[in-house]
């Protein structure tokens, strides 16, 4: 990473979030959360125009199986999917009979299931994000019934999601409660079994400075982490591998590119990328 260089995409947002790549577009989508639009950037030309507006306020964004988007919307306090031909399916909205609360960030397994964080964050009016009616949890939709689970509880604020690469292992950043003066900082090692299930929840690493926020796993394992200093690179071991320094607060970030070996990043108002030396685990 030494000699690799941060270049500067695109800026002037209000805060961008949740990057996720189509290859099959040649282009990575990713949310600009407080301008209410989810914006693309495409490789081949640099240009970058908007997806869609008004996008509920979109946070998290991932692909399912089928090569859709997933994206959690803070206004709808939804998670919904953009089929094939631009409709949008509403996944999950509520539980146990009350609304979700703001619905953050998004992974599919391979056997379709969703996964997504709801932290208790809200109320922020910025954000378009209401007061808290249910715990902040993880919660899995079941790719058969489409009925949601609790999949991790007692996390505090639990936030970006990412799983390895063989998915014997779920990742789930921790942040705290918002505007927590002393935040938890965490990265969670959960085991996943067969069915879903999940054991463990082991801390393997605290970022410093700041917080982590998104995460994604490289080819071999390693957890590419946002931090308040930029990019933290920890191995699976719970070891800090080296870091990228990053002019702003890095938000979010994903693998992508023509040979998957491209980071992007989602920090404050700008998009950035680096050129790596090692493929981000694939998503589909």
């Amino acid at each position: 990473l030494a000699s690799a260089t941060v270049e500067r995409l695109a800026t002037g947002f209000r805060w961008a979030e949740g990057p996720v790549w189509f290859g099959d577009m040649g282009s990575l989508l990713f949310s600009d959360v407080v301008n209410d639009r989810i914006m693309k950037w495409e490789e081949a030309s640099g240009a970058l125009s908007v997806f869609r507006k008004p996008s509920n306020y979109a946070n998290g964004n991932t692909r399912d199986r089928q090569g859709r988007l997933i994206t959690c919307q803070h206004k709808t306090r939804s998670v919904t999917r953009t089929e094939h031909d631009g409709s949008l399916t509403t996944l999950l909205d509520r539980f146990d009979s009350k609304p979700l609360n703001s619905p953050n960030d998004v992974v599919c397994h391979s056997d379709g299931a969703i996964w997504f964080s709801n932290p208790a964050f809200g109320p922020n009016p910025h954000e378009s994000m209401a007061a808290p009616e249910l715990p902040g949890n993880i919660y899995r939709i079941d790719p058969k019934t489409g009925q949601a689970s609790v999949a991790v509880e007692g996390v505090a604020g639990p936030n970006g999601l990412c799983f390895s690469p063989d998915e014997r292992q779920l990742y789930i950043v921790e942040t705290g409660l918002q505007f927590d003066p002393d935040p938890v900082q965490h990265v969670r090692a959960f085991d996943v079994a067969e069915d879903g299930s999940l054991s463990g929840g082991d801390v393997l690493f605290k970022i410093a400075p700041g917080n982590a926020d998104g995460i994604r796993c490289d080819e071999h394992g390693n957890i590419w982490s946002s931090a308040g200093d930029g990019v933290h690179c920890i191995d699976p071991g719970g070891e800090l591998v080296g870091k990228i320094l990053v002019p702003s607060t890095v938000a979010n970030l994903a693998f992508g590119g023509r040979y998957n070996s491209r980071l992007f990043l989602c920090a404050s108002h700008t998009l950035y990328a680096i050129y790596v030396n090692v493929r981000g685990a694939p998503l589909l």
